[in-house]
């Protein structure tokens, strides 16, 4: 399923205009991912929570070459799925 369908399937659920889901649907990745920009984790109950994690610097090897590279630290978003949504999918 891509965005379009998304929305199309939120509102069709909602008895909502495809204009007004795309709006509630951008609105509601905006949040999240200001949230996750700021460090906070959002936990959705039943359905999961994202959050943020740190990964270390590390060595790598480029693959063409084999020379040894370092690799820099960074912030990668997590998600964990709930309890129900675990359930659902089996």
């Amino acid at each position: 399923m891509n965005k379009k369908e998304l929305i199309e399937s939120i509102s069709g659920a909602a008895d909502i205009s495809k204009a007004a889901a795309e709006k509630a649907l951008n609105g509601t990745l905006s949040a999240i991912a200001e949230a996750l920009k700021k460090g906070d984790k959002v936990t959705l109950v039943g359905f999961g929570t994202f959050s943020v994690s740190k990964r270390e610097a590390r060595q790598g090897r480029n693959p063409q070459t084999g020379k040894a590279i370092k690799i820099a630290e960074k912030k990668v978003a997590k998600f964990k799925a709930g309890s129900k949504l675990s359930e659902a999918v089996n």
